[in-house]
């Protein structure tokens, strides 16, 4: 007969490899960390209580994703304001009604975390022909928002130009790609951008993260970092950023991660160097 103990430590290897995904869903929904990884800390909390609310039906990283999903879905999205203590989570409250939760849960699920449709059904308790019409409704709420002035910090010439070809294909203003942090910091200041799409990993062995935080110190704009190894950057440890485009990506994930960081369109926060490319 399995012990509690030995239930724990399985379902503790189950979830393990999940963990890093789940907080870049999470901080995705949520717009920060901070937010994004109480929500984590509280599945977490949920399932050591009661390790009955992990489907053992489901595959694993469903199950933990349907823990996940009725928490978040049994309380109001900002519920949590003043228990974070969050300027970010203020930011992002003034702009909460804009883009209509469910759809915004199944096209993240699909476009960010690569859900199928048959898993999405099941994490928001739905039909697949509903899935479909949630997602088709947020691409519709993206479509409408205000085009933004991009910058793209990238020392591959292809990717530059497939990110740059998928920005402006849902409305938005690539006003320059740069290659290095020099280049990144010199056009930052020229072009004033709203957004910066920020590789890791550049060209002159510099860092995008470091020219992303010089970035911050005089403008006030969201940012999303593409990385090959996420999980090396979520480890919840240190300060990181609150959204994050994973290598290689497809268009739904650019539309997703972008249209997130602009619904919230608050400051990034400073990410430390060291992070895998």
């Amino acid at each position: 007969m399995t012990t509690d103990r030995g239930f724990r430590m399985s379902l503790a290897d189950l979830i393990g490899p999940e963990l890093p995904f789940l907080r870049r869903f999470s901080r995705a929904l949520g717009g920060s960390q901070e937010r994004g990884d109480a929500y984590v800390v509280a599945t977490l909390e949920t399932l050591v209580a009661d390790p009955r609310s992990f489907r053992s039906d489901l595959k694993p990283r469903v199950a933990l994703y349907n823990c996940f999903l009725r928490i978040w879905n049994a309380m109001p999205i900002n519920a949590e304001v003043e228990a974070v203590g969050s300027d970010i989570i203020s930011a992002a409250d003034r702009r909460i009604e804009s883009i209509t939760p469910l759809p915004r849960q199944a096209f993240l699920l699909a476009a960010v975390e690569e859900f199928s449709p048959s898993d999405i059904a099941v994490l928001l308790d739905c039909s697949e022909d509903e899935v479909a019409a949630l997602i088709d409704e947020a691409a519709a709420e993206i479509a409408e928002q205000i085009s933004a002035r991009v910058l793209i910090i990238e020392d591959e010439p292809l990717i530059a130009l497939d990110i740059e070809n998928i920005v402006r294909e849902i409305g938005h203003d690539v006003v320059a790609i740069a290659a290095t942090h020099k280049e990144a910091t010199a056009e930052a200041t020229r072009t004033k951008p709203d957004i910066v799409l920020a590789d890791i990993q550049l060209a002159d062995g510099s860092s995008g993260i470091d020219a992303v935080n010089e970035i911050l110190l005089d403008l006030n704009v969201p940012v999303v970092f593409i990385t090959a190894y996420p999980e090396r950057l979520l480890t919840g440890e240190r300060p990181e950023p609150a959204f994050l485009m994973t290598k290689p990506f497809r268009a739904e994930m650019v539309k997703a991660v972008v249209s997130q960081a602009l619904f919230f369109d608050v400051k990034a926060g400073p990410a430390r160097t060291g992070a895998a490319a």
